[in-house]
């Protein structure tokens, strides 16, 4: 648990006041763009990195003057970090060596540990002669030997190709479950962490933007940073004023607040907000039917993915993508229709950026 962590290097505030508790057994992503302070939080956990202000306790110890190999924690890092002159099982075997543990009981460990992991054909390699599917696993192994209280993985997955990753990341949370150790895990991949994580804790510029599962993020954004983050392609944004008739005009269309989100919209001090849409959320129509819902659109780009299409959308200055079916026929300079369901709409405060509804 991390109470009021402040972490600063010279001027710029790596991490701001972060409070963050993350349960027993559970598996935590911390997730945000580079520079967000993401590492940063990981390292002051592990004791790499002196906060100077806050606590952080790992069960129920207070662990700020602790030294990284006081505080029962392992850490797996983006590079892996192998010993390249040393074996497979010696580089599993190292952290025991030094915790003193006998010969017997290392070649066990680490004799069950290669095979929960699938590599214990590999013992006698060194790490030039692994794939990085390999490597990842070995560092991995490493970690595990020490049965630490805390999992610390620093974008593990990274340097893997695309294909290998996706393998990776069902195989770690699989692991995870079954080893019941509690895992904060940090990553600048939005699909990694809403695949991954029970919960994740998304970052801006040190400061902690929002925590929540998967489907909390997803579905309920706290403000403009998070929706436009998560989510792939990400959100549609449109300024907008909030007339006195619970309408949004967004200039180049008004789009009518109905019911409960009229209501809460009205209950908003500012009158510019920002409206926003998920791609997969915009209906696109060939036709103008339903007119009260439409804004004309004209199809700039048309990007097939196999099992769905994404379109690129002109609306009058703005750019909006939409996700239809792999058979919507149309073509390159049509004129088409866009609506947004009332339920599928996301309004925040233009000035703070906090969701309104």
């Amino acid at each position: 648990m991390l109470k009021d962590v402040t972490k600063r290097f010279g001027d710029v505030v790596a991490v701001d006041r972060l409070s963050l508790e993350v349960k027993d057994k559970g598996f935590m992503i911390l997730l945000g763009p580079s520079g967000c302070g993401k590492t940063t939080t990981l390292r002051c956990i592990a004791g790499l990195e002196t906060p100077e202000e806050g606590d952080i306790y790992i069960g129920d110890r207070l662990v700020n003057d602790l030294e990284p190999k006081e505080r029962d924690v392992s850490m797996v890092f983006q590079s892996y970090a192998l010993y390249p002159h040393m074996s497979v099982f010696a580089n599993m075997a190292f952290p025991l060596e030094n915790m003193k543990v006998s010969k017997d009981e290392i070649k066990k460990t680490v004799q069950q540990v290669a095979e929960l992991l699938k590599i214990e054909t590999l013992l006698n390699r060194k790490p030039k002669q692994l794939s990085g599917g390999q490597r990842q696993r070995v560092a991995l192994g490493r970690a595990m030997v020490r049965e630490p209280q805390v999992f610390l993985m620093d974008e593990p997955l990274s340097n893997l190709d695309a294909k290998l990753r996706v393998y990776m990341r069902a195989e770690l949370k699989k692991l995870q479950k079954e080893l019941g150790i509690t895992t904060i895990y940090v990553t600048h991949d939005q699909v990694e962490a809403m695949t991954m994580g029970d919960k994740i804790a998304i970052q801006k510029e040190g400061i902690l933007q929002q925590i929540g599962t998967p489907d909390e993020i997803y579905f309920h954004p706290s403000n403009v940073f998070v929706a436009g983050f998560i989510g792939s392609p990400p959100t549609n944004f449109f300024d907008c004023s909030l007339t006195e008739g619970a309408v949004l005009d967004a200039g180049v269309f008004e789009y009518p607040l109905l019911g409960e989100v009229a209501k809460a919209a009205g209950e908003s001090t500012s009158a510019e907000c920002v409206l926003g849409v998920r791609p997969q959320d915009v209906l696109v129509y060939r036709d103008a039917e339903r007119k009260e819902r439409l804004c004309k659109a004209r199809l700039d780009v048309k990007e097939p993915l196999g099992d769905k299409m994404i379109l690129d959308l002109k609306v009058g200055d703005y750019l909006v993508k939409a996700v239809v079916g792999p058979d919507f026929e149309t073509e390159v300079g049509d004129e088409l229709w866009i609506s947004f369901p009332p339920d599928k709409i996301h309004i925040f405060d233009k000035k703070t950026g906090s969701t309104l509804v």
